[in-house]
This record gives structure tokens, C-alpha cells and sequence, in this order.
């Protein structure tokens, strides 16, 4: 019997079928290379935090003096989970924050940024004069004048409101309004030199002088006029000889850059109006008395967490001991101007130059703890 035999069409086909069913091959390529897991303590370093809780923090102490009494006082990093007084801390620590709290370590230290003199312009808003300016009278010039013409009349002398006295050096009132500009934008701030009224907090209407228990000295003519001049001073970049300097226990302050007399006026406190019981459980530290009502519920503060100046920096004294007492150089005024609750801050004595600025926080109240000042 002849063997079998196949054409060259049927093996091309019987070829063609295997390879059809066959698996295709795969091309050879190099493996990549392992992924490299990250510690714990990398992830932990470069996120922005992490609560990384403990079965018992009873052995927790003080990272600063080493101590765990006072536990009350003791406050824990939600990233490190390290425990620190609130007064071991620099600057301390008055209140307990609310919601997460990161240690010095852990929130690193802000770049400090640099402004040039555009963003200066912009950052405050600052007008520019078309017209050369004449140097105006103040008020004071205007009342010896006045006083000559005037007939002798013995009368008790009262204490006026000088304006403040910009530094001539432009390039100087340029690193004044920058230094004021860093710290606000440290603090995540804007700047504002007016009251501001925000929806779900306290209306303008309620701002009434009246309101307040026992009334409320009314600003004098003569002081308004001097503070429209700072007002307007400010406005054209002629700033307070004032700059805002970072200490590593008082935290941001305010130093004089130039000579300040007795009764110049310094600033105005900014920040939004609310009502004191909706500020109840804030830990503010800055919160200013604006309106204390006879009706408990009117009753005012102003907030300076988001917006205001310089009066936000001015740090205040330790009125327990004679020694801080002796640093006050400037005191807290409330006025009715125009019917309407005003705060400033007012030179109680000279003030040199390189000479920090410091008040009572407690003038009208003795609520605030300062017994930890240094």
C-alpha cells in the first residue's frame, strides 16, 4: 500500500491551523525595577498632619521642661503626638486651640516673604496724589492760632490727640509697611483699616454707642479732626513710625522706628464686629471689647482672626508685677465717633525709638489671663 502523501496546500492549511491555536508568543522585555516602599516616618514628614493616637497617654510630659504635672495645660501635636505646656511653648500659649494644633517643630517656620514696593501699594491700597502735596496744618497749629484771638479764660487744660509723625525716608516707610505686611500674611490675614461687618455676624446697626452701660465718651471735635488727618496719612503710604518685628517668646510685636510723644495717636483696632456670645468658645487671643450693652446680648467684640492692622501685633503687659506694669507705653481708648463704638490706641507716655509697644489687655476687664507675660 502507497503511503500517504499531502499536497503543499493542505500542510500550508494544517500549518496555518496550528499556528491559529497555538498561544502567541510573548516578547522578552527587562522587568521594572521593585517599588520602594516609604516608612511610616517619611509619610508622616511629608504630610501636612497625622493623629496618630496612643492606647494611654499617662506617661505623656512636657517636651520643654520635662514635666507631665498640669495636665490641663498640656497640649498634644496631632503629628508628632509629643505633649507641651502651654506656657513652656514661645510664644505661649493663652488658650486652648480649637481643633488641630501642630507643635513649633512640626509647623515649621513660614518663609519670609519679600515685598517690593508695588505689592507694598497694592497690599494697603495706598492712593497716590496727582497733585503736589502742601503740608498741612494739624490741628494742634489750628488751635494757637485760635487761642490768640481768643479771650483769657481760666479753664482746666485737656489732653488732645496729636498725630502721628510719618518717617521722611520713603524707602523706610516702605520696610515699615512691609515688615506689617509679612506678619499679616504669616497669620493667613488681610489687611483692613476699617470695621468690617460680615453676613452672620454682627450688623453695622448694631453698633450703637448708646447701647453701652453707663454711656460712652464722645471724640471731641478737635481729636476727630486728627484722626481724619491719620486716616488720610495712611491712605497716601505715610504709615505710623511703627514696624513689626518676630520674637521667638512674644511672637510677632511692634517696635518704634521713630520718636513718638505722649498722646500721639497710634492706630485704630481693626477686625470684624460680632456679637460677644457667638465668641464665647474662640480661641481668638486678639478679640477686642468694642461694645459692653446693658443688654448682655448687644454687646460687641471685635475679631482681628481674618482682617486688620498693626494693632493686631501690639503685645500686651503682664499687669501682675510691677516690672510689667513699668513696659506699658500706650493704653486702649473706647470713643463714640459719630454714634457709632471706636477702639484706639494711644501713647501714654514718649516712646523711643527701638522701644517695643505694650497696653493693658485687661483696661476695662479683668478676664484676660496675663500672669504668664513675660
Amino acid at each position: 500500500m502507497a503511503p500517504a502523501t499531502t499536497s503543499s496546500a493542505e500542510a500550508r492549511r494544517l500549518i496555518g491551523s496550528r499556528r491559529r491555536t497555538e498561544a502567541p508568543r510573548r516578547m522578552l522585555s527587562p522587568s521594572p525595577p521593585p517599588k520602594k516602599v516609604k516608612s511610616m516616618e517619611e509619610i508622616l514628614a511629608k504630610a501636612h498632619y497625622a493623629v496618630v493616637e496612643r492606647g494611654d497617654y499617662g506617661d505623656v510630659g512636657c517636651e520643654q521642661c520635662g514635666s507631665g504635672e498640669r495636665a490641663e495645660e498640656l497640649l498634644l501635636c496631632d503629628k508628632c503626638d509629643k505633649g507641651f505646656h502651654m506656657k513652656c511653648l514661645r510664644p505661649i500659649v493663652v488658650r486652648v486651640p480649637i481643633g488641630s494644633w501642630l507643635c513649633p517643630k512640626c509647623s515649621g517656620q513660614r518663609r519670609v516673604r519679600s515685598f517690593s514696593q508695588r505689592k507694598i501699594i497694592d497690599f494697603f491700597k495706598i492712593k497716590k496724589p496727582n497733585l503736589p502735596e502742601e503740608k498741612c496744618d494739624s490741628p494742634q497749629d489750628t488751635r494757637k492760632r485760635r487761642r490768640r484771638s481768643a479771650s483769657l479764660v481760666l479753664q482746666k487744660k485737656r489732653r488732645r490727640l496729636l498725630p502721628f509723625t510719618p518717617s521722611e525716608d520713603r524707602s523706610q516707610r516702605l520696610r515699615q509697611m512691609g515688615s506689617l505686611a509679612h506678619a499679616l500674611t504669616a497669620l493667613q490675614m488681610e489687611f483692613s483699616d476699617d470695621l468690617t461687618y460680615m453676613p452672620g455676624m454682627a450688623p453695622r446697626s448694631a453698633n450703637q454707642a448708646e447701647f453701652e452701660e453707663g454711656g460712652m465718651q464722645v471724640l471731641s471735635k478737635e481729636d476727630t479732626e486728627t484722626l481724619e488727618q491719620c486716616r488720610a496719612m495712611c491712605k497716601r503710604g505715610e504709615c505710623p513710625p511703627l514696624v513689626v518685628v518676630y520674637d521667638s517668646c512674644e511672637g510677632f510685636t511692634v517696635e518704634a522706628d521713630g520718636q513718638i510723644k505722649d498722646m500721639t495717636f497710634i492706630a485704630e483696632y481693626i477686625g470684624d464686629v460680632d456679637f460677644i456670645r457667638n465668641r464665647e468658645h474662640d480661641d481668638c487671643d486678639s478679640m477686642m471689647t468694642l461694645l459692653l450693652a446693658t443688654d448682655p446680648s448687644k454687646s460687641l467684640v471685635i475679631c482681628p482672626d481674618k482682617r486688620g492692622n498693626i494693632a493686631r501685633f501690639i503685645n500686651g503687659i503682664n499687669n501682675y508685677t510691677p516690672e510689667g506694669r513699668k513696659k506699658q507705653n500706650c493704653k486702649c481708648v473706647r470713643y463714640s465717633v459719630n454714634g457709632e463704638c471706636r477702639v484706639f490706641l494711644v501713647a501714654t507716655r514718649d516712646i523711643a525709638k527701638g522701644e517695643r509697644l505694650y497696653y493693658d489687655y485687661n483696661g476695662y476687664e479683668q478676664e484676660y489671663p496675663t500672669h504668664h507675660f513675660v
